[in-house]
C-alpha cells in the first residue's frame, strides 16, 4: 500500500489517531447511520448497480450496499480506514472493492457507476475550488442519468450544540462558532482534540450553488438529522419504540423543509447528471 499523504496531515492524522470505526455508534451516531441509509435507498436504482462510495471511511455503508448485492468501490484516502475496509470487505461473500484514493483523483474510468456517494471529501476539502474539482470528478465517474449524493456539515452545528451543551461563552469555543457561522471555516480549539481539527461547513444554498455550477441538475436537499435531536430527552426518546417513530416521522416530513434545514447538524444533496 502506497504511503503517500493524500489529504492534509492534521486531517490524515486525526483519522489515524481516532476511532471512525466507532463514530457512528455514538452519540448521534445511530440516528445518522439510519438516515444517511433510508436516504440513500432513495436513489438507488431498481436491480444490481454500481456505486462508488467516495470518503466511504471503514466501509460501513459499502457494506450495507454489498450485502444487497450491489457491484461496490469504496474509495478513501486515509490508510488505516483503507485497512480496516479491506478487512470488512473479506468477511463478505459479495466483496467490495478498496481504493486508496481522494476524492479529485479517484481511478475509476468516465461513466462507470450508476451512483456515487460523497460522504466526506464537502467538508475536509477547506477551498471551494478544490471541492469543486472533487464534484467534477464524480459527475466524470457518474453515468449518464446517474445520481450524485452528497454529505455536508451544516454552517450552524457547532452553535447549536454549543448553545445546548452551555459552552457557547467559553472564548474559545464562541469564537469557533463565529468563524463557521461567518466563512464556513471550522477550527476546533486546542482543547477539543476529539473533534475535527479544520473543515468546511456549508450554507444549504451554499452546497447547492456548488453543485449547479458543475452543471449537475434535479437537486435536492435534504436533512439528515432534521431537528428532532433537539428533543429534551433524545436519548430516551430513542430507546422508546413509539416515541422513535415520532420523531422519525416528524424528521422525514421535514426533511425537505429549507426553512428548517439548517438545523440538521448534516444535510445531503442529491444531483442527477
Amino acid at each position: 500500500m502506497s504511503k503517500t499523504i493524500l489529504i492534509r496531515k492534521e486531517i490524515n492524522d486525526f483519522y489515524e489517531q481516532t476511532s471512525e470505526e466507532d463514530r457512528l455508534t455514538l452519540g448521534l451516531g445511530p440516528l445518522e447511520f439510519e438516515r444517511n441509509k433510508g436516504l440513500i435507498q432513495k436513489f438507488l436504482p431498481a436491480g444490481k448497480c454500481t456505486i462508488i462510495d467516495v470518503g466511504g471511511g471503514t466501509g460501513k455503508y459499502s457494506e450495507w450496499l454489498a450485502l444487497m448485492g450491489h457491484n461496490v468501490w469504496l474509495a478513501d484516502p486515509v490508510q488505516k480506514h483503507i485497512r480496516q475496509a479491506k478487512k470488512r470487505s473479506e468477511r463478505l461473500r459479495n466483496k467490495f472493492h478498496v481504493l486508496h484514493a481522494e476524492a479529485r483523483k479517484v481511478d475509476i474510468p468516465d461513466d462507470s457507476a450508476d451512483l456515487v456517494i460523497m460522504h466526506g471529501p464537502l467538508y475536509h476539502i477547506m477551498e471551494k475550488e478544490e471541492r469543486i474539482k472533487a464534484i467534477l470528478e464524480a459527475r466524470r465517474i457518474v453515468k449518464a442519468g446517474g445520481v450524485i449524493l452528497g454529505f455536508a456539515i451544516n454552517y450552524t452545528a457547532s452553535t447549536l450544540v454549543a448553545l445546548l451543551q452551555g459552552v457557547i461563552h467559553e472564548q474559545d469555543v464562541f469564537d469557533m462558532c463565529i468563524s463557521e457561522l461567518t466563512t464556513g471555516s471550522h477550527y476546533a480549539p486546542e482543547k477539543m482534540p476529539g473533534i475535527l481539527p479544520e473543515a468546511y461547513y456549508h450554507r444549504p444554498e451554499e452546497l447547492k450553488s456548488e453543485f449547479t455550477e458543475t452543471g449537475l441538475r434535479n437537486i435536492e436537499m435534504f436533512a439528515v438529522e432534521g431537528l428532532i435531536w433537539l428533543d429534551k430527552d433524545f436519548f430516551g426518546s430513542r430507546a422508546d419504540t413509539v416515541k422513535n417513530s415520532n420523531l422519525l416521522s416528524i424528521c422525514r416530513i421535514t426533511e425537505n423543509d429549507m426553512n428548517l434545514i439548517s438545523f440538521s447538524p448534516h444535510m445531503m444533496i442529491a444531483s442527477y447528471k
